[in-house]
C-alpha cells in the first residue's frame, strides 16, 4: 500500500525541530538541538513550495519545490534578516507515510538542512556555513 497525500495537504501549520548529527549516544538529547519553530506552508500552484519558518524574534521566507511521488519530496530555501544580518538555509524533506495500524499519528515531514551562509550566534560566536542537521516537522492543525 502506498501513501499519497492530497496535493493541498501540506498547506498549514507545522511544528519544526532540527537536531545536530552527532553519532555519540552519550550526548545529552538537549545538546543535539539545532533549531525549533513553526513552519507555515502556504497553498501554492502545483509543484511550488511557499511558506515561512519562524519563532519569537526571527523568521525566514521559504521558497522551493514539491516533487510529487512516493514519497513526496520538498526542497526549499529559507531566507531572511535576523538581528540585522542575512540568514540562508537549504532544506530537503520527505513526507512520511502513516502506519496502517498507527495510533495518534500526525502527518510528518523528515529531512536534512544545511546552513548556506554563516551568521553570528549568541552575539559573539560565528555559526559557520556548511553545518548539516536533520529535521522533523509535524502538522499542528487538521487539514480537513
Amino acid at each position: 500500500m502506498s501513501y499519497q497525500p492530497e496535493i493541498s495537504s501540506l498547506a498549514g501549520l507545522w511544528t519544526y525541530r532540527s537536531f545536530i548529527a552527532d553519532a555519540d549516544l552519550a550526548t545529552a538529547f538537549n545538546d543535539l538541538e539545532f533549531g525549533r519553530g513553526n513552519i507555515k506552508i502556504d497553498e501554492a500552484p502545483f509543484g511550488i513550495f511557499r511558506g515561512r519558518i519562524y519563532d519569537t524574534g526571527w523568521a525566514l521566507d521559504l521558497n522551493g519545490a514539491i516533487q510529487y511521488g512516493t514519497p513526496f519530496q520538498v526542497r526549499f530555501q529559507g531566507k531572511g534578516v535576523v538581528g540585522g544580518e542575512e540568514w540562508i538555509y537549504d532544506y530537503l524533506g520527505y513526507v512520511v507515510a502513516p502506519w496502517p495500524n498507527g495510533v495518534n499519528q500526525r502527518p510528518a515531514i523528515v529531512g536534512t538542512i544545511v546552513r548556506t551562509i554563516p551568521h553570528s550566534s549568541n552575539g559573539t560566536a560565528i555559526a559557520p556555513a556548511g553545518v548539516v542537521a536533520q529535521w522533523i516537522a509535524v502538522r499542528q492543525n487538521d487539514p480537513s
